[in-house]
């Protein structure tokens, strides 16, 4: 039997004179390591993107992080740092995805950027500096760290009890993750159920309600290093069984 396949939106980057569709490796190394499935990178073409074409062979989708801000003129509000990245390109692709995603019920993993979008795209909206927020932590990275210390665990979150997130990883009531954003979820969307918090209260995951499979979206960055981190095994594992569970089940 072939593995299922994860789609996995690139993202479109300038490098030196041309245009790029880009993933990074890791992401791709956790869906074929840990999820057990094979990665399909899906270019970021806007409205020209054929996503019934891409999704009738898929079965589950990976929205990864970014160094790029979704657009805040998708929630309603103006772009309060517009020096910072933007990736339009994967905006006008992701946005129609997770719609389509989510109607066919396909397995849906939502990773930093990746989490965002996909309550934006369900109606919610994003603080664009969650530093600048009173009663906040301060969730970046240090970017002269070296990466083993920028995706070190850095806070706790708590999890639901007895939701998707708890029972992935065993029961666990909390555990320490990394954190590497300077965005998160302000007004959660409809539909999107709580599945971890921080100690200052920002949604750290997420499950959306009415999927009958795996739909579940997380701020950190559990594809860091998979191999090494158990609770993230955990979720690329229960992401891949939810995929070949799709595949069987559209035979």
């Amino acid at each position: 039997m072939r593995r299922p396949i994860v789609l996995v939106p690139a993202c479109h980057r300038q490098l030196g004179s041309h245009a790029y569709h880009t993933v990074q490796d890791k992401y791709l190394h956790a869906v074929v390591v840990a999820a057990g499935c094979m990665p399909l990178v899906l270019p970021a073409l806007g409205k020209d993107a054929d996503l019934d074409a891409a999704l009738q062979i898929a079965d589950g989708v990976l929205l990864t992080g970014s160094a790029s801000n979704v657009d805040a003129r998708l929630y309603g509000q103006d772009i309060a740092f517009p020096e910072l990245p933007q990736d339009p390109a994967r905006d006008a692709t992701t946005m129609p995805l997770i719609h389509a995603a989510l109607a066919r019920q396909l397995p849906l993993l939502a990773i930093c950027r990746g989490f965002q979008e996909v309550n934006v795209a369900l109606g919610g909206s994003l603080h664009q500096a969650v530093h600048a927020v009173p009663g906040m932590l301060d969730h970046r990275e240090n970017i002269n760290d070296t990466l083993g210390r920028q995706y070190a665990p850095a806070h706790r979150v708590r999890l639901t009890p007895g939701a998707l997130l708890s029972r992935i990883l065993g029961g666990k009531s909390e555990m320490m993750v990394n954190s590497l954003h300077g965005q998160g979820l302000d007004r959660l969307a409809d539909g999107l159920l709580v599945e971890a918090l921080a100690d200052d209260g920002l949604v750290e995951a997420y499950a959306v309600a009415g999927v009958t499979g795996f739909a579940l979206g997380v701020q950190w960055h559990p594809e860091w290093q998979v191999e090494e981190n158990p609770q993230a095994m955990r979720i690329f594992e229960a992401f891949g069984q939810a995929c070949r569970a799709h595949q069987q089940d559209n035979k």
